[in-house]
């Protein structure tokens, strides 16, 4: 998918209240960031903010992360939350998931969403999917014991490699399904602008839980 480019959103991120800046120096202690002692879950490739932003208004004593790649995107989130009414349990980072390592500390984050990310259909670009066993072994160093990643997608391919890379990286996987909205696990379901998209167009959404 190509991404327009916005003109000036690096600058408006940057200067955005809602935009964690220098993130690095929280490592470790996301908890007096957000002033509570209450879980951390993270959605990395948070787009343009609706799923997470529905979740952090239904569930305000859980903290929330915004992890996205891209300002042109994230402006779009940040322009969501000048929108809203104040919302002190969720915050955004402009930051590659390569450098996931360098923003969080073990047993720091308790839930990590996925939703839709970038399939990188070429085989030599493997490792850069964010359910590859080598982002599984990240998330194993910051992820809690009982913490869980979910995924979702509509590209068949990706969510078959993620079970087996799962499988491979001694994962469990849950709440397997090849047809989130005729399954028993569309209850409470956050559906993102992709997946709206994508199930208007009558595509199956595919769901998992990862687990250790």
């Amino acid at each position: 998918m190509r991404l327009r480019n916005v003109t000036g959103s690096r600058e408006q991120v940057a200067e955005s209240r809602f935009v964690v800046q220098e993130p690095e120096r929280f490592r470790g202690v996301w908890n007096d960031f957000f002033q509570n002692q209450n879980p951390l879950h993270i959605e990395i490739g948070t787009g343009k903010g609706r799923f997470l932003t529905s979740l952090a208004v239904q569930n305000p004593s859980i903290n929330y992360l915004g992890i996205e790649k891209y300002s042109s995107v994230l402006l779009r989130a940040v322009q969501k939350m000048e929108q809203m009414e104040e919302c002190a349990n969720l915050y955004f980072l402009r930051y590659d998931a390569e450098e996931i390592l360098s923003l969080f500390d073990r047993d720091e984050v308790s839930r990590i969403y996925l939703n839709f990310s970038d399939p990188w259909p070429k085989d030599r670009h493997a490792k850069r999917r964010l359910t590859s066993r080598e982002y599984l072994r990240r998330y194993d160093q910051f992820l809690t014991k009982d913490g869980a990643v979910i995924f979702k997608s509509d590209n068949r391919g990706l969510f078959d490699f993620t079970l087996e890379e799962a499988a491979q990286a001694g994962w469990k996987t849950s709440e397997v399904t090849y047809d989130l909205h005729r399954s028993e696990y569309m209850q409470g379901n956050i559906m993102t602008e992709y997946e709206e998209k994508f199930s208007a167009l009558g595509n199956p959404i595919h769901r998992v839980v990862l687990t250790r």
